[in-house]
């Protein structure tokens, strides 16, 4: 766990608690599932319902990356993560127990503070103690999350190109998930400086 940790520090400039969780939970993940961690191939997706620091820890542990397909990102605000054996499916959603809070200074009884304490604790506490565990099944099929690397569409609305298997069909019409109505933007129009180069 030392090197992890030291992994994910890296990447975020300091090590901090919820890293900590990060690593723990994707270490967890592993044991559950029965996969060797981290991962050299694309056998585990991780599924993270917040972002920032928790995130750092699950790839220093697992191997899921954006850039490789394996990590996704569902904000909703919650430090907990699922992750998906792809090849058996068998997904486990794993986050922390809020006791673990205030039972982190049972684990670091010489902390200074509550975040130095549930740095140092988060590292010692049993897994049944820091976490709530359940096997769920995905509302939408692994292939479809996956979707297929190569394929590629041309929205009949906008012209841009879709990659990966997300277009979607809109009344017979190969569409983007923007034009679909599915867009986390809109367009805005802009009063431009005629000085403007």
């Amino acid at each position: 766990m030392d090197e992890l940790l030291k992994a994910s520090a890296a990447q975020h400039h300091n090590l901090c608690p919820r890293q900590v969780l990060g690593v723990r939970a994707g270490l967890l993940a592993g044991l559950l599932l029965d996969l060797p961690l981290p991962q050299s191939d694309k056998r585990l997706i991780a599924i993270s319902e917040t972002d920032g620091c928790f995130i750092d820890g699950l790839i220093a542990a697992t191997g899921c990356y954006v850039g490789r397909r394996t990590l996704r990102i569902e904000d909703y605000g919650k430090t907990a993560a699922a992750f998906v054996d792809t090849l058996t499916e068998r997904a486990v959603r794993i986050h922390p127990k809020i006791s673990a809070r205030d039972g982190a200074w049972d684990y670091a009884p010489s902390a200074r503070n509550k975040w130095e304490a549930q740095l140092i604790g988060y590292q010692h506490i049993p897994d049944e103690l820091l976490f709530h565990w359940q096997w769920v099944e995905l509302t939408i099929p692994v292939k479809q999350i996956v979707g297929q690397a190569g394929r590629r569409a041309e929205c009949e609305i906008c012209g841009e190109e879709i990659i990966n298997q997300r277009e979607v069909i809109c009344e017979g019409a190969v569409v983007c998930r923007s034009c679909a109505g599915d867009s986390y933007c809109r367009s805005i129009q802009i009063a431009t400086s005629p000085h403007a180069a």
